[in-house]
Parts: structure tokens; sequence; C-alpha cells
């Protein structure tokens, strides 16, 4: 069960407030970010809004004032009072700004990957057609699984996260069709390299650590994926991961109310 701490919807024109859309299925992008402390930090905010504001001019939603509309409308919601550990969802099409604010939840290290046929719509984007996703994810314990995208064959990303892949202290990614996420973009700065290749499902097994990267799932290592029988190695990159992601939490900016 989701716990929401907060749900409210502005017009875009005017910023007048009205009943809460969550917008999935609409045409429009959405970003999501953790917040947390007291006072609150958001990690990676800057780069969160800036990526948020190339998607939606590529899906036309290009309106003047959008960023200070944003900031705005935050400023007004977010409280220097509260103690956060939340997902911060803010969501757009053209006509409506949409935020939220749901509890975060800590992964479990007996986390499984579940496959399922499903490619998103334009993944090059975080965009609101995710309502196939949303399904599957209703029906499972997020703290213990999450989806697995399957194409022809190949696996992609998870509902939530961007996925690496560890075999001989090497790091593969999928080639293409998915979102980069800010959460990924940080580690790609972070790791020598990582090498791009097609991750077939029939080549899973030979993985040695199969890691979620995102704002929601941090770092997570996935234990199994039960119907290949593939079971988690070792540990080591996830320690790796964990260590640059405790670094990033720790030089993290409080944010900034104007």
């Amino acid at each position: 069960m989701v716990t929401f701490l907060l749900k409210k919807s502005y017009r875009l024109k005017d910023l007048q407030e009205i009943d809460f859309k969550d917008l999935w299925g609409d045409h429009g992008i959405f970003t999501t970010m953790w917040i947390f402390g007291n006072p609150p930090k958001i990690l990676f905010f800057k780069n969160h809004l800036s990526n948020l504001l190339k998607s939606l001019k590529k899906y036309k939603i290009n309106k003047r004032f959008i960023k200070s509309n944003i900031l705005q409308i935050l400023n007004k919601n977010l409280s220097k009072k509260k103690n956060y550990n939340h997902l911060l969802r803010i969501a757009l099409n053209k006509n409506t700004i949409s935020i939220s604010l749901r509890k975060r939840l800590t992964p479990k290290l007996n986390f499984n990957l579940k496959l399922v046929n499903l490619k998103r719509e334009r993944p090059q984007f975080k965009n609101l057609k995710y309502k196939k996703i949303l399904s599957h994810l209703s029906k499972m314990d997020n703290t213990k699984s999450d989806i697995g995208l399957v194409f022809n064959k190949k696996l992609f990303e998870t509902g939530t996260s961007n996925l690496l892949f560890v075999r001989n202290d090497k790091i593969f990614t999928p080639k293409k069709d998915y979102y980069e996420g800010i959460t990924y973009k940080y580690f790609k700065s972070k790791v020598k390299k990582i090498y791009k290749k097609e991750i077939f499902v029939k080549e899973l097994k030979k993985f040695d650590e199969i890691l979620l990267i995102g704002s929601g799932k941090g770092v997570t290592s996935v234990k199994t994926i039960r119907q290949i029988g593939w079971k988690r190695k070792n540990l080591k990159h996830y320690n790796i991961f964990l260590r640059y992601y405790r670094l990033a939490i720790r030089n993290s900016n409080l944010y900034r109310f104007n």
C-alpha cells in the first residue's frame, strides 16, 4: 500500500489548484526524486530539474516560465520543518502540473526480479505511459521485487530503475531503448568503464551480479530471478556502488527555499 504525504495538482496557465490528477497515461513527462532529512535535501535536484525541462521541450510542453512555476509550487508545498524520507514526483502534461510525496521504501537484500514481456513507449524519455507497469507493481512488495522489462528476448530496464550487470569485474548495461536516469548517470561518472551490450535473457545466468539503480531504489542488489533460476554470486560491486551512493548523499545540498 502506497502512503502519500501530499498530492496536489495545478493548472499550468495560472497555477490555480485543481482536483488532484496523477496524469498516468497522458502525453507528458515526469521525474521522481528522493527528498530526505530535516531541513530537506533533494538528491541530484538540479540534474533532475534540468533533465525534466529538456524532456518537456521534446514533448512540446514548453510554456514560458515553466521552471519558475515548478519551483514556486515546490516552495509552496515543501516544508523546512518536516523530516522527509519520501519520493517527490513532478508530472506535467500540456495543461497540468501535479506533485506528490510518497514514503520511500527501503529495498531488502532478498530482492527478486520478475521478467515481464513489456516495452515502454518512447523509452528514452521518462514519459507518463506507465499504466501497464503500475498494474504489475501494484501487486508486488516493492521492497522485495520489481519487474524486468523484456522485449524481443532482451532485458532493458525495470519498472522503476536502470539495470547494471556484472561479470568477471566488468560492468555492462543494455545498448539502447531505455531511459538513462539521473542516478545512473551519476554512477557512470564514477565508474571507470561501463560496457554497452545486448542483454539477452538466455545469457543472464552468466552474470555474477545484477544491480538496480534509481531514485526510488538507490542501489539494490538482485538476489534471484526465479523464472530462470539465476542467483546472485556475490555483493562485491553492490558494496562499491553503495559507497559512491553514500558519498553523493553526504555531498547533497540543502534544498533552497526562495
